[in-house]
């Protein structure tokens, strides 16, 4: 019986990524490269906090660099806001995938 519980939760995680990776083919390039690069900024700005550097240094950090677009800027200063007051403590590769998984469906769901 558990067993079959396991097998059956292997079944539906696989159909699960299958129909993730079906319904991301209708989001453009862009979008998937605008939510790569947000999960790339949660995933730098955890390691940030977990480092113990301060809200402060981290955005004075992003205020000194240049980014490619306008919007890039704040919308890394939000991310990074975010991901500081968020009381995790999960390590920055799963902050990135989630921050990824959750923009692709947020995507999907404008759709």
């Amino acid at each position: 019986m558990c067993t079959r519980r396991v097998s059956l939760a292997v079944v539906m995680g696989f159909l699960a990524a299958v129909s993730v990776s079906a319904h991301a083919r209708a989001i453009s390039k862009n979008e998937l490269q605008v939510c790569k690069w947000g999960a790339g900024m949660a995933g730098v700005a955890q390691q940030s906090k977990l480092s113990g550097t301060t809200l402060y240094s981290a955005r004075k950090k992003l205020q000194s660099r240049t980014f490619s677009k306008p919007w890039m800027r704040k919308m890394a200063l939000g991310i990074t806001e975010q991901t500081y007051k968020s009381p995790s403590k999960l390590k920055p590769a799963a902050v990135r995938q989630t921050y990824y998984e959750g923009c692709i469906q947020h995507d999907l769901a404008r759709k």
